[in-house]
């Protein structure tokens, strides 16, 4: 693991959090970091700045110096969203383009910045900037190198905060998950009843997602992006096999991301091989996690990966180990445990936190997923949500 802490949470930028970020533009030998936005094309730009309030229809520029304040770059018309940016700071306002131009050649001339652009479109999540915007500031005559890693440690890590609503949401979960495997076995009912179940439950326990849960017997499970609806469900019957993908979180948390395994009878021996192949690569990526290298998230994928295809199955395990969980996002743009889907080879830093879900995915047969979420708490501790993972086939 990473020898260098991260910064602690992920607020917007503010004059405290300055020289933090700017001590890790000097360690990467940028002259800074050069954000942009067109309306909400890069959520990054604006949850590092902090946006709020007021129509954003112009495109905005926020220069992050190596030394020295930041500078602002803003449409004459859309003055409001920029109301909490730090009196001290510059604000550069334009109507034209030609304005516009003249002052981003005066701000990064000559300078090698960061921006959300990634070489290849290797790690999309990151890839942010269009490519005539990249023209611009090249022509403006700057450098332009990606800020993937500045996108790790200053706008995906958790705080002290997020961990402990995480682990809150991350119990309750795995409980409901428990019961609805009970539900499931002592009631009539299908997917899309059972989806609604558990969303019920998560209301009640003060939770909130965004779409899902998946709630998948073996054939449908095999479509790792399965979801139930009231008009084409299928019943849970006996001998099936149940996968529950379920995830939420607090009101002002972060998410938890959970997905457990079921047979409501006596699994038969095929379903039995797959589970252990897929919880022994899962195993495998968290052993990896927790032996003390700095590691970066494609090679965790990998060592997930070689299990199931020692095993046979490699072709149908067709995603990525894991992807990230940042304070913002359910999936986001911190680095994923991914050398399969894309070419993540973000090092792996203390506050940032991913799922590690495997999968092998039989068509029309059967798909078995083992998912936990993990982060990094410090340079050489894993936290492993929840408390108790999945070992054996639930069994109801």
């Amino acid at each position: 693991m990473a020898s260098r802490m991260a910064t602690d949470g992920s607020g917007a930028l503010t004059p405290e959090r300055l020289p933090a970020l700017q001590a890790a533009l000097a360690d990467a030998g940028l002259d800074g970091w050069l954000l942009y936005d067109f309306r909400g094309t890069n959520p990054i730009a604006t949850g590092v700045l902090g946006l709020q309030g007021g129509l954003v229809t112009r495109r905005i520029f926020a220069y992050i110096p190596r030394e020295g304040t930041p500078v602002a770059v803003t449409h004459a018309i859309e003055q409001g969203p920029w109301r909490d940016w730090p009196a001290g700071w510059r604000r550069e306002i334009y109507s034209s383009w030609r304005a516009l131009e003249a002052t981003l050649a005066s701000i990064v001339g000559g300078r090698r910045v960061a921006m959300e652009y990634s070489p290849g479109d290797a790690v999309p999540y990151v890839d942010r900037v269009p490519a005539g915007v990249l023209d611009m500031v090249r022509a403006a005559g700057a450098t332009v190198v990606s800020s993937a890693e500045l996108v790790t440690r200053f706008y995906a890590v958790w705080g002290e905060a997020e961990i402990a609503s995480h682990r809150r949401a991350a119990e309750v979960i795995a409980a409901i998950a428990h019961e609805a495997f009970v539900h499931a076995g002592a009631t009539s009912t299908t997917e899309y009843a059972l989806q609604q179940w558990i969303l019920e439950r998560f209301e009640r326990a003060g939770l909130v997602v965004d779409h899902g849960p998946i709630v998948a017997i073996g054939p449908n499970a095999a479509n790792p992006h399965y979801e139930p609806t009231a008009e084409g469900s299928a019943s849970i019957a006996r001998g099936d096999v149940l996968l529950i993908d379920l995830f939420a979180r607090e009101r002002q948390g972060v998410f938890a991301d959970q997905t457990w395994m079921g047979v409501l009878g006596t699994p038969d021996a095929r379903t039995i091989t797959v589970w252990e192949t897929v919880r022994t690569a899962r195993d495998a990526a968290i052993a990896l996690l927790q032996s003390g290298r700095v590691l970066r998230g494609g090679e965790v994928d990998d060592a997930a990966r070689a299990v199931i295809v020692a095993a046979g199955y490699g072709d149908y395990f067709t995603h990525r180990t894991g992807h990230s969980i940042d304070a913002h996002d359910l999936h986001g743009a911190g680095p994923h445990l991914d050398n399969l889907e894309t070419r993540d080879d973000r090092v792996l830093l203390p506050g940032v936190a991913f799922s590690i879900e495997p999968g092998v995915y039989l068509p029309g047969v059967l798909g078995v997923r083992s998912e936990v979420n993990a982060v990094i708490t410090s340079p050489d501790t894993l936290l492993i949500t929840p408390g108790s993972p999945q070992r054996e086939l639930i069994i109801v």
